[in-house]
């Protein structure tokens, strides 16, 4: 049996744990200020009058203010000169400014109202500009909201606010990093108890739930996701719908996550209950292998895409598929991730964005061998102004996953 697989219980296990988030601070008021500032200078400089931001990551990280996206439109318009005013159903009005952390002006609707007639209202008290009005649009906002806008104005162009939310959001600040770095923390830790506890017999949603309470324990409220596979099932990146029961020489991927503050982590490991097989050996060390090629090559200034073609190099040289066919990577090498678990921009084929300093991203090139079983080991690393730092340190080996004796 490899070094820490197995032998503990899942109480002993949980027992060991112990909360973790001492010390982490929220984004603070002066942070959104700053996001604020930065967005506006940007849409000064591109000729952006406004931009919407729906419900969501993106008004969260604006405003600091939490609210899920439904069939009723909530926002805010962030001008690019002047204050923030939100967008609500009226009767949310006061459960709305309970969650600001940056305040202004609620413009309402009541629920026999349309509110993109009182969306347009407010476009129209935007500073004249001697032109069309351009207006982003944030890219979550949901089809119906922008058809239901469109339909009521031809007087102002719409654009998506990409250029201007990536700006802001691709490059995390200390304080953002710091928050992933514990939230990671934290999940690593739950990875190490969640193996201490496997045993034959076991199942998947078993170790999912005690996953979840891991995750609770270590101050977390509970898992933002999980995913747990054992032997044919570990192929298939998502999973599959039906759960497995763990037997000797399965291999096991894990990939699970919390949210501390909002910020996210997302780690898998993949390791073999039992005794590893030469083919699952050999496999295992090319995943790993792909991730330190990743990682290699992701240095300031080269774009994403390259990164994505050093992992796949490697696979191919350990005569795996250079491309998108299996056996080999069936997807691309990384994403970025913050708020959001998948976030721009990503290392794959087609991602030209040359990498700067405070980009986070996922490394995964996940080997997939049908009817065999999957490997995904996966680490974030964030760009320092002396290259790739890891937020968690990679697989130390098949036989000692998390390097208990090393």
């Amino acid at each position: 049996m490899s070094i820490g697989i197995g032998g503990s219980t899942p109480e002993a296990a949980l027992a060991r744990l112990s909360d973790m988030t001492a010390g982490a601070r929220p984004i603070e008021q002066a942070e959104y200020q700053a996001r604020i500032a930065k967005a506006q200078a940007y849409m000064q400089a591109n000729g952006i009058d406004a931009v919407y931001l729906h419900a969501g990551t993106d008004l969260y990280y604006f405003t600091g203010t939490r609210w899920n996206p439904s069939e009723r439109m909530v926002g805010a318009l962030l001008p690019a000169q002047g204050p923030v005013r939100y967008i609500s159903p009226w009767f949310e009005i006061g459960t709305l400014r309970d969650y600001m952390a940056v305040e202004g002006e609620v413009l309402a609707w009541h629920e026999h109202e349309s509110p993109y007639a009182l969306f347009v209202r407010m476009l129209d008290t935007l500073p004249a500009q001697g032109r069309r009005p351009v207006i982003g649009l944030s890219e979550s906002t949901p089809f119906f909201v922008v058809n239901g806008i469109q339909k009521l104005t031809s007087a102002h162009d719409f654009v998506d606010a990409k250029p201007v939310t990536a700006h802001c959001r691709t490059c995390k600040s200390p304080a953002e990093i710091a928050l992933m770095q514990r939230a990671k923390d934290m999940t690593l830790e739950v990875h190490k108890a969640v193996a201490s506890i496997l045993h034959e017999g076991i199942t998947t949603t078993e170790v999912e739930a005690f996953i979840e309470a891991a995750h609770r324990k270590v101050g977390a409220n509970g898992s933002y996701f999980c995913i747990v596979l054992f032997g044919e099932a570990s192929a298939f990146p998502h999973g599959v719908k039906y759960p497995q029961t763990l037997k000797q020489g399965d291999m096991v991927l894990i990939d699970t996550g919390c949210k501390l503050h909002s910020y996210i982590s997302d780690i898998t490991r993949s390791y073999v209950f039992g005794e590893a097989s030469p083919r699952q050996r050999e496999i295992w060390n090319a995943e790993k292998a792909a991730q330190a090629a990743a990682f290699k090559a992701a240095q300031l200034g080269v774009p994403c895409k390259e990164v994505d073609a050093a992992a796949r190099r490697c696979l191919a040289a350990h005569g795996l598929s250079a491309g998108y066919d299996l056996p080999g990577l069936p997807h691309r090498t990384g994403h970025g991730i913050g708020l959001d678990i998948h976030e721009w921009p990503y290392l794959v084929g087609s991602d030209d964005t040359p990498l700067q300093v405070g980009m986070c991203f996922s490394n995964e090139p996940m080997i997939c061998v049908p009817g065999e079983f999957g490997i995904r080991l996966e680490d974030h690393f964030y760009m320092s102004e002396d290259g790739p730092r890891w937020f968690t340190q990679p697989s130390h080996s098949i036989d000692d996953p998390f390097g208990l004796a090393a």
